[in-house]
Order: C-alpha cells, then sequence, then structure tokens
C-alpha cells in the first residue's frame, strides 16, 4: 500500500509539473525581456519541440537569433514562420531586416513592399525601406518612406530624413 501511494505520488508529482508549449513560449518571453537571449532561444527550442506548428514561437525565436547575429538560422525560423502564415506581416519586416543586414537589399526591399502592402500603417517597416533604398542609391523613394515613416510616428525616420534627405 505504502509503496502504491508513493508510485501515485511520483505520478501526479511528474505530471503536474510537466511544461506545455505554452509555458515555455512564456518563460521564454520572459527570459528575452530580461535580456537572456540564450536562455529564451533554449526555451522557444522547448516550445517548438511539444508543439512543432506554434508559429509565435519560431518568428520570436528568429528575433532572439537576430540579437545573436545568427541571421541564417534567424532567417530559417522566419522562412518557417511564412511557410505556415504566408500573411504575417510582422514575419516579412523581420525577413526584410534581416535581408538588410546581410546586405541583400533586393530581398529586402521585396519583403518591405509585401509588408507594406499587407499594413500600410507600419513605419518601421517604411523606415527600414527607406533605408534599403538609400542602399540601393535611390534616394528619392528613400526619402519619400522616411517622411511616410515620420508622418506614422518614427523619431528614428526624422533623424534619416535629416541625415540622407538634404
Amino acid at each position: 500500500m505504502k509503496n502504491l501511494l508513493s508510485l501515485s505520488f511520483l505520478l501526479l508529482t511528474a505530471f503536474g509539473w510537466s511544461q506545455t508549449a505554452e509555458n515555455y513560449f512564456d518563460q521564454a518571453m520572459k527570459k528575452s525581456s530580461a535580456g537572456n537571449t540564450k536562455g529564451a532561444i533554449a526555451d522557444y527550442n522547448k516550445a517548438i519541440k511539444l508543439k512543432p506548428d506554434f508559429v509565435v514561437a519560431y518568428l520570436n525565436r528568429g528575433i532572439e537569433k537576430i540579437k545573436i547575429n545568427d541571421l541564417q538560422g534567424a532567417l530559417t525560423d522566419v522562412n518557417k514562420t511564412l511557410e505556415m502564415h504566408d500573411d504575417n506581416t510582422y514575419a516579412y519586416t523581420t525577413r526584410a531586416n534581416i535581408y538588410y543586414k546581410m546586405q541583400d537589399y533586393k530581398a529586402a526591399l521585396k519583403d518591405c513592399n509585401v509588408a507594406i502592402k499587407f499594413n500600410s500603417g507600419d513605419y518601421i517597416t517604411y523606415n527600414l525601406r527607406g533605408l534599403t533604398y538609400i542602399h540601393l542609391e535611390d534616394k528619392k523613394n528613400a526619402c519619400s518612406d522616411f517622411a511616410k515613416a515620420e508622418q506614422l510616428g518614427s523619431q528614428s525616420a526624422t533623424k534619416n530624413l535629416k541625415m540622407f534627405c538634404k
């Protein structure tokens, strides 16, 4: 009887302590907010292992990988996000940012255009597209995008207007 109670307690404890994908996701978000990028990635890995179709976990893990300059890993995660949800505006902007950091400005421009098509009110994407245009030596379109981003509330765009559009 004592062994049966001990076994029951162990089983209840084991199941009571098991973590869900959502629990790992929440922990990853907290670690990310605290600046623990590697810890966040580890928890996103666990969330994805438990729930392979966890779209937001892939996207967030990709964003964390950008922070540690694992651009190829970030690109893989964001591509997976878009494979599962091809209308995710934030994923297009994130991938555009990755391409920008990789100096693939044509790919960055393409993704910025898609993101703006889905959400024309996102000043982050307009500002990023403006920076991309600068690298593609298209000052006219760059300044137009910086002006639009500034109109939408971007302080970075205001600085970019002053720097590039004198």
